[in-house]
């Protein structure tokens, strides 16, 4: 026989619609975003780990001083057990655009290029650019390019498969699609552009694919000895370590994590709030509960009937998020990526994992939650659901308040000590929609607190780094030495140190000269917690040689992992070939051939970090700040609404005693809103700390340092956000407390 019961299940729905269209609409949100992101993320990963055989990406790639002839490339060939292809660039400012385009020749084997739209070059005056770049500078087919004077026609767009993240060098903190793009040229049409910028470049294919990332590594420390026995080294990049090509797999892997932990901790928190609302539903249904036990329904009958409005709001809400997910979610999710990354063509792929994390896990942690919290609820006998005693702590004398605390105060004291349980759910809900919606207003400051940090603390506008010895006429030049250095911490990711030697009485660098030991930046100090006196032991990027410093004080400089010797130590410490000549300036050098200049590093080249970060994450940040300020929403109104009706009775007594509306929402709103502003002040500053800790440990992973930084305001702005919207749930509160009947007081008097 059907079970009666069950037709009580589209009633209870229908009873609470407001309560369960909130938690469906919610459901539906976090689920469609994360069934969005799954799906893109998945079909973009396997697409771009399929491009690696697709595209024949290269394992790794060095740059010679000179063309290597031959005989050289045959013996490194033979030595390293590689093949190694020519694959030049060249790279020119382009006019009107104030960045720099690194062109290529035509890659038939190695890196091969992934046309998006329009066509290869087929004449030597046609260029096919990246689509981001294009994208960036409002380019498509058609329109034309300057470089060095020389114009030139877009023919089309394009993914080049070792350029998935646009890093114009491997030392940046961040790759730049702005400033910084790529493109390929006939081989006639790159023979054609001025060999001024012209860089030796080399890719190889290793004869045996290495096992795994520690065998690369060990393969990679031996070729580079195996090139530096036939040739000069002026760069040395292996596939592993190359961020151009495994940034955007590893940061899409790494999200998709990232994803998982960010759905579960959502979902987890609104099943503990439907867990608290079905419980609230068993305690005014007592008497009911008492008397279906009593008939003879049993524990299990029970349990299924009060988790069946639960599970079935979320089944539906899975349902509809994954369709949503699957048609505009997957749309907008993926353009975060593509419009970071220069990924070649994906398809949309069905994902059965996705189905998993975002339908069955959460289904999971549902169903463990609310049954936990009903079976230990049910676990009473009938005859105290008959006399509604469900508490199983004895019944102890309420403490005494101190009489000198005003009356209502002190009935105030008394509703938050008697829904503790519920207020301390709110504390955790503030604190996690308060870190969410603090992870969103904190980006935007600290990005333009790194700039403006960065252009305030400048050594010079432009410092030029020679490929040999040239003299200028620029009274604004000044000499200086550059060589680079990697750090050697194990438990940290290595990364390029700048070693700048720095003549005495200069005008760009105020360091003292006497003594020994080395300044290093405010960057190296704040990035690796070092103190004055510190040992720092850094070592040559392609040798095994160490060289050990001590810290005699440090340099506010920002912006770049940097260490200052002078100019004579610098000279007698490291040899001819490794250290570079450099003109530090504050105008540009107009009177040394382009030929006898390695690069040129300006204010542009350090702010990068910040502008890409701005431009990638500037989206994603806005949607951080809606989603939290909705879940604070949600999370406050559903728990101080139960609060209230489960002192229906005690509102309506007061009703009758002749207590206004608004007296009686001083007591019972203000309560919760005594709770709530106070949860808003503590978390805040709370989620600012941890959010500084997270910050620092996500940044030992990468190359440079981005100091955290949150000013007052934003502060100040996160709790006027969380006021004015718990202003807001109190009106519905208000609302909630006019409604309740004044028949309540009659109704299970015990």
């Amino acid at each position: 026989m059907r079970d009666p019961m069950i037709k009580r299940i589209p009633r209870e729905i229908k009873s609470d619609i407001g309560k369960q269209l909130v938690i469906f609409l919610f459901f539906v949100l976090i689920i469609s975003s994360a069934s969005g992101y799954f799906v893109s993320g998945d079909s973009l990963i396997k697409s771009y780990n399929e491009s690696f055989e697709k595209y024949n990406i290269e394992d790794g790639n060095f740059e010679l001083y000179e063309k290597a002839d031959k005989t050289t490339l045959e013996d490194i060939e033979k030595d390293g057990k590689i093949s190694v292809y020519e694959n030049f660039y060249k790279q020119e400012e382009t006019s009107g655009f104030d960045s720099n385009l690194r062109i290529y020749g035509e890659r038939r084997e190695i890196d091969r290029v992934c046309l998006l739209s329009g066509d290869m070059p087929s004449k030597d005056n046609e260029i096919a650019i990246d689509r981001l770049y294009a994208n960036n500078h409002k380019l498509e087919k058609g329109s034309k390019i300057k470089l060095n004077g020389r114009e030139l026609t877009v023919s089309g767009l394009a993914a080049l498969s070792d350029y998935s993240a646009l890093y114009e060098n491997a030392s940046d903190l961040m790759f730049d699609n702005d400033k910084f793009g790529v493109g390929v040229m006939t081989d006639e049409g790159f023979d054609s552009i001025s060999d001024a910028h012209l860089h030796y470049s080399y890719s190889w294919k290793y004869d045996s694919k290495p096992k795994d990332k520690e065998d690369a590594k060990d393969k990679a420390e031996q070729l580079v000895k195996d090139i530096s026995k036939h040739a000069v080294l002026t760069n040395y990049i292996p596939e592993y370590v190359n961020e151009a090509i495994i940034f955007a797999g590893d940061d899409m892997a790494d999200d998709m994590v990232g994803m998982q932990a960010f759905l579960y901790i959502t979902i987890g928190i609104l099943a503990f709030i439907t867990a608290i609302t079905t419980d609230n539903t068993m305690i005014e249904e007592a008497g009911v509960i008492g008397t279906l036990r009593a008939s003879g329904y049993t524990r299990g009958e029970l349990l299924r009937h009060y988790l069946a409005v639960p599970l079935i709001t979320l089944t539906a809400a899975a349902i509809a998020g994954n369709i949503i997910g699957y048609t505009v979610m997957e749309k907008y999710m993926a353009l975060a990526y593509l419009n970071s990354y220069s990924l070649t063509t994906y398809v949309v792929r069905f994902n059965l994992k996705a189905l998993i994390y975002t339908t069955a896990v959460p289904f999971l942690i549902m169903l463990v939650i609310n049954m936990v919290t009903i079976a230990g609820k049910l676990s009473f006998s009938p005859l105290q659901f008959l006399r509604r005693d469900l508490s199983r702590r004895k019944k102890k004398k309420a403490f005494r308040l101190n009489t000198r605390i005003p009356i209502m105060t002190r009935f105030r004291l008394r509703i938050i000590f008697q829904n503790l349980p519920n207020y301390i759910t709110i504390i955790a809900g503030s604190f996690l929609a308060n870190f969410i919606l603090m992870f969103g207003l904190i980006f935007q400051p600290m990005l333009e607190n790194f700039q403006d940090s960065v252009s305030d603390n400048m050594l010079c506008s432009y410092i030029y780094v020679m490929k040999a010895p040239a003299e200028t006429e620029n009274e604004s030049a000044e000499k200086g030495y550059l060589t680079d250095l990697e750090t050697t911490y194990e438990q940290y990711k290595h990364e390029q140190v700048s070693i700048y030697g720095i003549q005495k009485d200069s005008k760009y660098v105020n360091i003292g000269h006497e003594g020994d030991g080395v300044y290093i930046s405010t960057a190296y100090r704040n990035k690796y917690d070092l103190k004055k006196g510190d040992k720092i032991t850094l070592k040559e990027k392609y040798a095994d040689k160490e060289y050990t410093f001590t810290v005699r004080d440090f340099y506010d400089y920002p912006s770049t992992i940097a260490v200052f010797m002078d100019y004579d130590q610098l000279e007698d410490t490291f040899d001819e070939d490794s250290r570079s000549p450099i003109y530090l300036s504050n105008k540009k050098i107009t009177d040394i051939d382009d030929m006898m200049i390695a690069t040129t590093i300006s204010k542009d080249d350090l702010t990068k970090t910040s502008r890409q970060l701005m431009r990638s994450m500037g989206s994603i940040m806005t949607v951080f700040l809606v989603f939290g300020i909705i879940m604070f929403v949600i999370v406050v109104y559903l728990l101080a609404k139960i609060i209230i009706e489960r002192n229906a009775r005690s509102i309506s007594m007061t009703k009758i005693l002749g207590y206004t509306n608004g007296e009686i929402s001083g007591l019972y709103v203000h309560s919760t809103s005594l709770v709530t502003v106070l949860s808003i002040i503590c978390t805040i500053p709370l989620a600012d700390k941890i959010l500084a800790s997270v910050f620092k440990v996500i940044f030992m992973s990468y190359s440079g340092y981005f100091p955290y930084y949150v000013p007052p305001m934003i502060l100040m702005k996160a709790m006027l956000i969380g006021v004015v919207s718990y202003f807001a749930v109190s009106l519905l509160l208000n609302a909630k407390v006019k409604h309740v009947d004044l028949a309540e007081a009659l109704k299970n008097v015990e």
